[in-house]
């Protein structure tokens, strides 16, 4: 098998993430007796040690288990965690939140205009930006970019600091949302995002941007999000 020879993850991380992916569909099975190190370093075109690397790797995260005199053998079974459902309505996606609580760690804070495409509509006259981290269970599985309008954010600082956006925007009375889009993107995490998500350098991501207006087209939210790849899923009914 090929590993990313231009890729900035090492091959021992690629090669974990391929061992992760035989637990979690079933090809290893718990109790399974790994091939030899010599097998898998001819299997993937590299060193020993490097095999040894990605078996470390999983055997801290308590997956596979090194027996001395008997080899490696699979001990934990991998599930595919994808509990975060990107909703595509505006009522169902505050429901998310409310229903999710997430822990919320704020990075930045300030006052700036916001990076709108002409088909987004009007541009409020300032906007608040917050970035923050949303983390459940003390995992991180979102990074996201808010930029709101200031006389929106005036309304409730305190709440806007505190708690996810949607919701208290959804239940306001005045600005009323109008209109309510999202576009959704497969991208890679880049270094920063790697950090705050706890996930390798070039790991798939989802990245949705949001844009909500008021009848008059202005834009009082904008925001830029991006999910751990092995956190989401979406579900969608298709028209016949």
């Amino acid at each position: 098998m090929e590993l990313i020879s231009d890729s900035h993850v090492p091959k021992y991380a690629q090669i974990a993430d391929i061992f992760r992916q035989r637990i979690a569909r079933g090809i290893w099975a718990q109790g399974l007796r790994l091939p030899a190190n010599e097998n898998l370093a001819a299997e993937f075109g590299v060193s020993r040690v490097t095999i040894r690397q990605a078996v470390d790797l999983l055997v801290r995260d308590g997956i596979i288990e090194a027996r001395q005199g008997r080899g490696t053998f699979i001990t934990g079974i991998l599930k595919q965690d994808r509990w975060l459902k990107v909703e595509t309505t505006l009522s169902d996606l505050a429901e998310v939140y409310r229903d999710t609580s997430p822990e919320i760690i704020n990075i930045s804070e300030s006052r700036t205009d916001a990076p709108l495409l002409p088909e987004d509509g009007k541009a409020a006259t300032n906007y608040v930006f917050m970035r923050r981290v949303h983390s459940r269970d003390k995992r991180p599985y979102c990074v996201i970019s808010i930029y709101l309008d200031e006389k929106v954010f005036r309304k409730s600082p305190r709440r806007f600091r505190k708690e996810t956006v949607i919701p208290i925007l959804k239940d306001m009375r005045e600005p009323t949302i109008s209109s309510a889009r999202q576009t959704l993107t497969i991208g890679t995490a880049d270094l920063e995002v790697a950090k705050l998500l706890q996930v390798p350098l070039n790991s798939p991501v989802a990245e949705v941007r949001r844009v909500f207006t008021t009848a008059d087209r202005t834009v009082i939210y904008l925001g830029e999000v991006t999910y751990r790849g092995d956190f989401i899923r979406i579900d969608m009914d298709l028209r016949p």
